[in-house]
């Protein structure tokens, strides 16, 4: 990634990811939750996962064999 542009906080999202976390399990331990509720905050989640895995490949050096 260039350092001319402006990188997201990767601790900010972690914390996201947690957050996320934790409201998707205390939905899905009550039995009159909204499914739909949980899918979106799952698929948001796994967007996050998807994002920060992205930040933290793009600080790895590519390795010209």
């Amino acid at each position: 990634m260039n350092d001319d542009q402006p990188r997201p906080d990767l601790e900010s999202l972690k914390t996201e990811h947690r957050d996320l976390d934790e409201r998707i399990r205390l939905l899905s331990a009550d039995s009159a939750a909204d499914q739909l509720e949980i899918a979106r905050l799952k698929k948001r989640k796994l967007l996050l996962k998807d994002r920060i895995q992205r930040i933290i490949d793009s600080n790895i050096p590519d390795i010209i064999a």
